[in-house]
């Protein structure tokens, strides 16, 4: 690897990122892949739709000796905003091509069609559900109107196939269908020897499926137009293992750094949901609802110091945990418990 530019690094065989800043979230940045095609260079992922965000990316282009205008297409791994939010920009100055998985790119066409109201009392129903006080609910109940980050996100106008070459002459870089943090998430696999020779399979675009140190966020998939019953936390762990058994020689994720071993970071993140598991039931003693549970669970910091948004993807990552073990057969839900409640069995 070699630093191009305080924001760029080259990582051979044609690959560099550029560290895109995520403007006042802890993440820090997202790492956007620029891939050399025989017709121009190819984004992975965008970043957040920020100008700054916009001007680290241009100038990351410049960096490597290109420009947005030059841009051939983008895939993106997955629809959040910090990684699909300047796909609208970028096609805008080129003319490029988006790709995405299916199941992802229809929650970006039903988030634009979406009012930003339907989303607050979708939201509010869920939190009440889930057993949240009044207190913490109440801001959604009033509300009001406003962009948010996602509501105008770039439709893609190609699809990302699982277990398809993807057409970019000069490359061999393959879908993996990896759902679990998003129904649509997808790691890309550049089977392609690495240019330094390491030993393993190729190199992985990971997203937010794999990274280094840590562990992706698997909550519910929001939708207020989908009543499906998922098992994300069970998307994941089977993700996991068909990632596990690719072997790349290394992986380069959408956050903090490139590394290899992906099997050993495989094994860890698996020990860790199972631990997650076993704790999660030993709470089940008594009756619980989603937002008792996320008040027991442990966290990077005490529920106390928790902020409001995040307290919603604590919950969200509770039932994630809850519908994996009833489908597990370790627990099961409280028939006529008004919110619903979970007890282990």
């Amino acid at each position: 690897m070699a630093q191009v530019s305080p924001q760029v690094t080259d990582h051979g065989g044609g690959v560099r990122s550029i560290r895109v800043p995520i403007p006042d979230n802890p993440l820090g940045y997202t790492l956007v892949y620029v891939v050399d095609t025989d017709l121009g260079p190819v984004l992975v992922d965008t970043g957040w739709d920020d100008p700054a965000s916009w001007d680290t990316l241009a100038a990351g282009l410049t960096a490597c000796g290109t420009s947005p205008a030059a841009l051939h297409g983008v895939l993106i791994t997955h629809h959040h905003p910090d990684h699909h939010g300047l796909s609208g920009r970028v096609r805008e100055a080129s003319g490029a091509w988006i790709a995405m998985h299916a199941a992802d790119a229809a929650i970006v066409r039903r988030t634009g069609e979406t009012r930003p109201e339907r989303w607050f009392a979708y939201m509010t129903a869920k939190l009440v559900a889930a057993g949240a006080p009044e207190e913490h609910v109440a801001p959604f109940r009033t509300a009001r109107p406003r962009r948010l980050p996602g509501f105008s996100p770039a439709v893609p106008d190609r699809e990302i196939v699982p277990g398809d070459l993807l057409p970019l002459p000069g490359r061999r870089l393959r879908a993996i269908w990896t759902p679990g943090h998003t129904p649509g998430h997808v790691c890309l696999h550049l089977e392609e020897q690495h240019p330094a020779q390491l030993p393993g399979h190729g190199r992985l675009f990971s997203g937010d499926h794999l990274l280094p140190e840590i562990t992706p966020h698997i909550g519910l998939y929001e939708d207020p137009d989908d009543a499906t019953v998922t098992d994300p936390l069970g998307d994941y762990l089977d993700s996991l293992e068909r990632v596990g058994r690719l072997a790349p020689a290394e992986v380069l994720p959408a956050h903090q750094y490139v590394f290899t071993d992906a099997p050993t970071r495989v094994r860890e993140l698996l020990a860790h949901h199972e631990d997650r598991l076993t704790g999660l039931r030993a709470l089940l003693g008594e009756p619980l609802t989603p937002w008792q549970v996320a008040e027991r669970m442990e966290w990077n910091r005490p529920w106390a110091e928790i902020p409001h948004g995040s307290r919603n993807i604590a919950v969200s990552e509770a039932e994630a945990h809850l519908r994996r073990l009833v489908k597990l057969g370790r627990a099961e839900a409280v028939t006529g418990s008004d919110p619903l409640t979970y007890v282990a069995v």
